[in-house]
């Protein structure tokens, strides 16, 4: 009988660790058209459809600015975790709590404006995000819990929360009972970035600023070499001097700081006030940008685009050829998986091995039995 086996390469390929993201995305083309076809749907205007009329105009760039913001900012936050060899999951959470306590200032306090009412918001965010990711980085260091699965379940109690707010004590007197909070005075909505010519706003500069602060981090400072050395190799970076802890608190806190942000920067820029569902998935989507961008800051940005466009093309495959918008899930799970196995096939190799069946040895005599 023969099994397929994983063998470690001796030395991974520089060349084609480059070009992963790019065969990924290929083979992701490869099965969408597939699947197209399957659905009696010419794939080539499939493809014009999806990837790109979406941004044909002005106005759609910025619709692509606006979806790409929030997965910008959570997957750098993110890349920095999963380069500490640290697990994070629930960024969807930690960005809904980033909008419900950025939220805290015009909700509750709606008479109070100023140019520091949009400043304090922000850092309400990022601390509902920080606070909120700090619970499964308790949970690990003192309890060794599984941070995947904490992270994860928090989610759903997030969501949760935010449901009972905006139908509970949050909901509008005046919204016709509606799930949902006041509209957002003037000096607690975000400002658009270039009003005449569409509605991205300054969430995707403060997108771009964390994409390049992090590099920054990660290349040219201290803790960025610490956290590489302490993923890497864990017992290298005690014997360093550093800190595994004090590195699962640094990085929970900063991802989860970076998602607050990007709920607060969607509430109070493109919806304007908190609604029972305030994101689409833009945690778990990170997720998959933080891999296809190599979780290299730079890339991420990149990837954050690509990944912000398959949002806007299942919207207009939905409109023009009568499709599920859950095709943009698909071809976000496709990528995601295409983008896994490209990096298992570059550190391992397939081998197929054979081994014998056991034998059976022949029962005892019944002389020697007795």
């Amino acid at each position: 009988m023969m099994r397929l086996e994983l063998v470690k390469r001796p030395q991974r390929s520089a060349l084609f660790s480059v070009l992963s993201p790019f065969i990924a995305f290929a083979m992701t083309m490869i099965a969408g058209a597939i699947m197209f076809a399957l659905l009696g749907v010419n794939p080539f205007n499939a493809f014009n459809v999806y990837f790109i009329q979406p941004v044909s105009e002005v106005w759609q760039l910025h619709e692509l600015a606006i979806k790409a913001a929030p997965l910008i900012l959570i997957a750098v936050g993110l890349s920095v975790c999963y380069k500490a060899n640290i697990w994070n999951i629930g960024a969807e959470g930690q960005f809904i709590l980033g909008g419900i306590f950025g939220s805290i200032v015009p909700v509750l306090f709606p008479d109070f404006e100023g140019p520091l009412v949009l400043p304090l918001m922000l850092l309400l965010g990022m601390l509902g995000g920080a606070l909120y990711a700090a619970i499964p980085a308790l949970l690990k260091t003192r309890f060794s819990t599984n941070e995947i699965l904490t992270s994860l379940m928090l989610v759903y109690v997030a969501r949760l929360f935010l449901d009972w707010l905006v139908r509970g004590p949050w909901r509008d007197p005046q919204g016709h009972g509606f799930p949902q909070t006041i509209q957002f005075g003037d000096s607690a909505v975000l400002p658009e970035l270039m009003p005449d010519a569409g509605r991205a706003n300054w969430g995707f500069v403060f997108a771009l600023v964390a994409a390049i602060a992090i590099w920054l981090m990660m290349s040219r400072m201290l803790k960025g070499f610490e956290v590489r050395v302490l993923g890497s190799s864990p017992r290298a970076g005690r014997f360093a001097g550093f800190g595994f802890n004090k590195m699962v608190f640094f990085t929970f806190l900063l991802s989860g700081a970076l998602a607050g942000l990007a709920g607060i920067s969607e509430v109070s820029g493109a919806i304007g006030q908190l609604q029972p569902v305030i994101s689409p998935g833009y945690g778990f989507t990170a997720i998959i940008v933080a891999f296809l961008g190599r979780l290299n800051p730079l890339g991420i940005v990149a990837a954050g685009l690509v990944l912000a466009l398959t949002y806007l093309g299942g919207e207009a495959v939905q409109t023009a050829l009568g499709i599920s918008d859950k095709m943009a899930q698909v071809f976000q799970g496709m990528l995601l998986f295409f983008v896994l196995g490209c990096d298992t096939l570059i550190q391992y190799r397939i081998r197929l091995v054979g081994f014998a069946a056991p034998k059976l040895e022949a029962a005892p005599k019944l002389e020697e039995a007795r």
